[in-house]
């Protein structure tokens, strides 16, 4: 992009950044390409706060309980800033996107440097420079996107699997969501731009890449060069040396008999599909605005697995939503059973300012909304565990990742369904496939080892 070499000429130097991310993959990817551009400007990484320069909390705003973390780390940052007055303190993501959040972060904590929205990263070069220049606070939040900006400098995480992202913001407007006002609406990439960042991660030793969006299935839309998603999964298909696709999230509306056919048929794209249903009550997914019905979901979910009859599903499952009998809630439960999710990302309904579900007067007390919860995890992890403990003694292939989190000891990997598994073997395995007998299957991962060649 023009002009990118000379931003924030002559500033960082030596000085250190560290950013907090909280949410989804997508503000993952976003703090990677933060972190790009401030290695642009000379700043090196830090994982101490009490090295860092300059920190930035990219927040998320989709449940009350990560904006409540981010109000406690707001509080415990201004402890550093006494120690360090010349610490740079940034704020950027979809929780100062909110209507009035801004003004209100500034408000409650006046030593907050800079606040930064969705639509505008690409800026962050330029505002630490204000910043910088003594012209703190800075505020730069967008409320409409512009033109995507392609060829920014990005620090990938990992050596091997990459976010690509290839749309961004959301069209649906579920009642319960802040996303597409946070996000924005959708629009997509151009795909010979995703194609050439997908090359270049492979040209630097990436094997994997996860597509994501709010929504992937709308991918192209909004292009006139008429190319859907299941057109992009087989453009990168093609590419040399890449290894694995997978692709999230998927709104089940959305997902076309055409996406279905090239899932199943392109060699390189997983058999793991991640599909929220959010619940299984007809009543509430009209509410919630989801067009779809659960007569509809299952029968997708038939369509899926008789294209691929091993492939993994995985879901969102929120509970309590305003007015949810215990018969629409039991609904769920008969959905969960019926699917047999591999796992589910369970979630307590609260209340989003902003959206019109927060507002609506028949909200379900918190008490029914724990016991809730704690029953659709039990049936969920039975079904879980049943579906791992069913891999036992199958040969699957697996990316050997690095250390397992768990047992630095052992190695970790994934396999195409996305099913973490757990092995001995030594450093040399790192970044490569290898075939795994599956011995034991647990509830959050799979053990096994080297099969012989």
């Amino acid at each position: 992009m023009g002009g990118l070499s000379g931003w924030g000429e002559g500033m960082g130097g030596t000085q250190a950044y560290h950013i907090i991310t909280f949410g989804c993959q997508m503000n993952e990817f976003d703090s990677e390409l933060m972190a790009g551009l401030l290695e642009g400007m000379g700043y090196r990484p830090t994982e101490s706060l009490d090295d860092a320069d300059l920190v930035m909390i990219n927040t998320c705003c989709v449940r009350e309980s990560a904006e409540n973390k981010i109000w406690g780390l707001l509080g415990t940052l201004k402890r550093y800033k006494r120690k360090k007055p010349g610490l740079i303190i940034g704020i950027s993501g979809c929780m100062p996107q909110q209507e009035g959040m801004a003004a209100e972060i500034r408000r409650r904590f006046p030593f907050v440097d800079l606040v930064l929205g969705t639509h505008n990263r690409h800026e962050l070069p330029r505002l630490v420079d204000e910043v910088r220049k003594g012209r703190s606070p800075v505020e730069a939040v967008w409320q409409e996107a512009q033109d995507i900006p392609e060829g920014l400098p990005v620090r990938r995480v990992s050596g091997l699997r990459a976010w690509v992202p290839v749309i961004y913001g959301c069209d649906n407007f579920c009642t319960y969501c802040i996303v597409p006002y946070v996000r924005g609406r959708e629009r997509s990439r151009n795909p010979q731009a995703i194609l050439e960042e997908v090359r270049r991660l492979v040209a630097a030793g990436y094997r994997e890449i996860t597509l994501l969006g709010q929504n992937v299935n709308s991918y192209g839309r909004d292009l006139a060069e008429g190319t859907d998603f299941a057109d992009l999964l087989s453009l990168l298909d093609g590419v040399d040396g890449l290894w694995r696709i997978r692709f999230t999230t998927s709104h089940p509306k959305d997902f076309s008999e055409k996406l279905i056919a090239a899932v199943a048929s392109l060699p390189k794209v997983c058999e793991h599909i991640h599909l929220p249903a959010q619940a299984g009550s007809n009543r509430v997914l009209h509410r919630m605005n989801r067009r779809y019905t659960r007569e509809e979901y299952l029968e997708l979910v038939e369509k899926i697995r008789a294209a691929m009859p091993g492939v993994a599903l995985s879901t969102d499952l929120m509970v309590g939503f305003p007015g949810e009998t215990r018969k629409d809630f039991e609904d769920t439960l008969d959905l969960v059973r019926r699917v047999q999710f591999d796992q589910a990302f369970t979630f307590v309904y609260n209340p989003r300012r902003g959206t019109p579900a927060a507002d609506w007067p028949d909200q379900v007390p918190v008490a029914e909304k724990t016991a809730r919860i704690q029953e659709l995890i039990r049936v969920q992890q039975e079904i879980g565990l049943a579906r791992n403990r069913a891999e036992e003694g199958r040969v699957l292939d697996v990316l050997v990742e690095g250390p397992s989190a768990t047992r630095p000891d052992l190695l970790a990997g994934r396999t195409r369904t996305n099913k973490t598994v757990v092995l001995p073997g030594d450093l040399t395995l790192v970044g490569r496939l290898v075939r795994v007998r599956i011995e034991e299957g647990h509830l959050t991962h799979l053990t096994g080892t080297l099969a012989p060649e």
